[in-house]
């Protein structure tokens, strides 16, 4: 079963759309992250739940 890690971001009120669009895309990109989950809050802001998979190496047996 693979194992994640998460990464909680919070985005205020504030910032437009396609800004947040542009940041969630830079953390895709270049992270390796992808979206868990996403709540908009009653106030306007975003609250972002981003997950990766963990790989790890197993040791050579030979």
């Amino acid at each position: 079963m693979p194992e994640y890690e998460f990464r909680d971001v919070y985005v205020p009120r504030g910032v437009s759309r396609a800004a947040t669009t542009r940041l969630l895309t830079e953390h895709a990109e270049y992270g390796h992250w992808e979206l868990a989950k996403l709540r908009l809050q009653p106030d306007g802001s975003r609250q972002v739940r981003l997950k990766r998979r963990i790989i790890r190496q197993l040791r050579p047996t030979w």
